[in-house]
């Protein structure tokens, strides 16, 4: 199942959101212009590597905010930046631009912090925004359960359907939890269940209570 819109406009233009997108979009062209060589070395220089991590946490912090700023390859980067732009907006409508900023940065690092904990001696280098944009979803579950989402599924010939957010993004949760018990892939589940269960607790427990709305002006 894809998102292709949520039928839930914000009162504000997403200024963080469009931000991010740019910054993400900016950093992955010069990953696309670099020779073989200095893009691996830009992976490896700025991504996350659990095992390096946990033998210097200090030394090695910077990653967990770089890394959610590099992408694998196209399809990487627009499933992430895609999921951003339809489900972001609400969030940082409702949570302030400065206060999502934090949350969305804070999501990313917490979720890198999951994969390792999980994967502690893996050398690969975790790169990507989902785990930030994880968080995101988590937010909306918890802001916005009733809203609408047009969902495309393909079933022989392409559909689609308006669903719940409550029952996509908990479809959606359960599908990463499953895949990381399972194993075997180079996806970075637990970082995806790590970020949407730190957005899902970071709003439901208060520790980022929605700002109030603006006020219309007529």
């Amino acid at each position: 199942m894809f998102p292709l819109a949520d039928i839930n406009r914000p009162l504000r233009p997403p200024v963080v959101v469009k931000a991010l997108v740019a910054l993400n979009a900016a950093v992955f062209l010069v990953e696309l212009l670099a020779s073989p060589a200095a893009r691996e070395a830009m992976i490896y220089g700025y991504g996350f590597v659990p095992r390096l991590f946990w033998a210097d946490p200090l030394g090695e912090g910077y990653r967990l905010v770089t890394s959610q700023f590099l992408h694998g390859g196209f399809s990487h980067i627009l499933g992430n930046l895609w999921f951003l732009w339809v489900f972001g907006d609400n969030v940082e409508d409702r949570l302030g631009r400065f206060r999502f900023l934090l949350f969305y940065l804070l999501g990313g690092a917490l979720a890198a912090l999951a994969q390792g904990v999980f994967d502690p001696g893996s050398t690969s280098p975790m790169i990507g925004a989902s785990g930030a944009i994880s968080a995101v979803l988590g937010a909306y579950f918890v802001l916005f359960p009733r809203a609408q989402i047009l969902t495309l599924v393909w079933i022989i010939l392409p559909l689609t359907f308006y669903l719940p957010a409550a029952f996509y993004l908990g479809y959606w949760a359960l599908l990463q939890f499953v895949y990381a018990l399972l194993g075997g892939s180079n996806v970075a589940f637990w970082a995806h269940l790590g970020g949407f269960v730190w957005g899902w607790a970071a709003l439901r427990y208060g520790l980022f209570p929605p700002a109030a709305p603006p006020w219309r002006r007529g």
